[in-house]
């Protein structure tokens, strides 16, 4: 699954790595959690150019009557994305880019009751794309309205193995357009993009479990542990 991530990049290293006409007003984020808004690039039928926007972490259907089902559906099974009354919708028209520099994922060690973090990244340190769906919803009650948004994972490649099972999409470049398309809908295609990344363009190394608590949101969640020394490794 992928629950936190990071964002440590200025609007305008993100506005030339996506190709976006405005720069993104963002703020370094070191510790991004579910129910945070997140930011994106969307294109829709009424503003087909490819632009950034704010989505909330965790998707709310259309359907749903309470709000409270986004914080069980901040991921989606690519596998089963296009069948699932959740998420089929969304795959059909509404997917997105969501934008990210790295992110964790907890490694359970025997004989530890704490599962120990680590952080995820590309070597060249570059930002790249979580494929997302989103969606939009009015409560019934109110009438407020909300953008949520999930990120869809698969099957873990050679370097997050160890860790876990699975991990987040990370689109491709070149298929940045077909996907965020809501005009473009080849099941099969699409699925081809829901792959492994290539393990040898990634890194990764375990950080202390200050980023745990979603409130720490500093340069500290980033800091690479020292396993020889640091108590947290032994915790």
């Amino acid at each position: 699954m992928c629950g936190r991530f990071s964002l440590n990049k200025t609007g305008d290293d993100l506005a030339d790595n996506f190709l976006l006409r405005s720069t993104p007003p963002v703020m370094p984020r070191y510790n991004i959690a579910p129910t945070q808004p997140l930011t994106t690039v969307i294109a829709t039928a009424e503003e087909p150019e490819p632009h950034f926007d704010f989505l909330q972490w965790g998707l709310i259907p259309s359907w749903a009557k309470d709000s409270a089902i986004g914080s069980r559906m901040i991921n989606a099974r690519a596998e089963t994305v296009a069948e699932k009354p959740s998420f089929r919708a969304a795959f059909k028209r509404r997917r997105c880019l969501i934008l990210a520099d790295g992110f964790y994922e907890w490694e359970t060690i025997s004989g530890r009751k704490t599962k120990q973090p680590h952080y995820i990244f590309l070597k060249e340190h570059a930002p790249f794309a979580f494929a997302g769906l989103w969606e939009h919803w009015s409560d019934p009650t109110s009438g407020s309205e909300l953008q949520t948004c999930t990120i869809l994972t698969t099957a873990a490649n050679e370097l997050m193995e160890p860790i876990h099972n699975r991990m987040p999409v990370i689109l491709a470049p070149e298929d940045y357009g077909a996907w965020l398309d809501p005009d473009y809908y080849q099941p099969q295609a699409l699925q081809e993009m829901l792959r492994p990344y290539d393990d040898g363009a990634m890194e990764r190394y375990p950080v202390s479990t200050v980023v745990n608590k979603p409130q720490n949101d500093s340069p500290d969640c980033l800091e690479p542990l020292d396993t020889a020394t640091d108590e947290l490794v032994k915790a």
